[in-house]
């Protein structure tokens, strides 16, 4: 997941690697989780770190104390990091490869940040090149105050959960008669760059922004895994409404 991670980060700055001093088959839990994040999950294999014996890396980073027990001093580093990540196959709650996908992007959005600043010490930086999957204008300020409203909220869960709604089925799941006030909150979402739209006849279907940060798209997928009984009587009003549109229809 690191390699995924840090290779749609930084995939133009930095050849990316990751190894194993014991590894195994990637699990499908973690290929689901980079899935979900619309990171590159081809050609993912997990690789013993035997693969790698003479060459030399400008940082090699363990994940786990056990690892850095293991290669506390590797050959040919010029840098070398320890962090320590639980295992998400043995940690508890819901989701927990998502969970460590999310540590794992923040601990890397620190690194790119501090090292970048390391390398180009002196020189003007008018940008700060760890952004370079922040949305043009997104403002986490707005994200989080686009939160904070009951029809707001659950229409990101909802959308999250199926991927693509129009304004009928977020008015059947949310059994709201008002479409302008569901308008309303929909045009909140919109501008503040949370959600895109497509229109289809006289219909507006809505989905995440795939263009959002991955940190922002990981709130909405916490919020929604860890809080489904939030969202479970829209879900099932959802499942029971009928005539839903398809995606080539329109809605009756």
């Amino acid at each position: 997941m690191a390699e995924a991670l840090l290779r749609h980060k930084a995939g133009d700055k930095y050849d990316v690697y990751s190894a194993g001093t014991q590894p195994d088959t990637v699990d499908p839990r973690a290929i689901n989780a980079l899935g979900k994040f619309g990171l590159d999950i081809n050609n993912l294999v997990s690789k013993n770190m035997n693969v790698f014996e003479g060459q030399v890396f400008d940082y090699v980073i363990t994940l786990c104390n056990k690892a850095n027990n293991e290669c506390r001093s590797y050959p040919n580093a010029v840098m070398q990091l320890a962090w320590d990540f639980p295992d998400p196959k043995e940690r508890s709650g819901n989701n927990p490869f998502s969970t460590t996908l999310n540590e794992l992007n923040n601990r890397l959005s620190m690194f790119l940040l501090v090292e970048e600043k390391n390398i180009s010490r002196g020189a003007t930086q008018t940008v700060v090149n760890t952004q370079n999957d922040q949305l043009n204008g997104f403002n986490p300020l707005s994200f989080y105050k686009s939160l904070t409203d009951d029809i707001r909220l659950k229409t990101l869960m909802l959308t999250h959960y199926h991927g693509e709604l129009c304004v009928c089925e977020l008015m059947e799941a949310m059994d709201e008669g008002s479409q302008p006030k569901m308008s309303r909150n929909l045009a909140v979402l919109k501008k503040a760059k949370v959600i895109t739209d497509r229109k289809h006849g006289q219909w507006v279907f809505y989905r995440i922004n795939p263009e959002l940060p991955l940190w922002a798209k990981s709130v909405i997928a916490q919020t929604t895994e860890n809080n489904i009984p939030m969202i479970s009587n829209e879900l099932q009003r959802l499942a029971n409404m009928q005539n839903r549109p398809d995606r080539a229809s329109f809605c009756k």
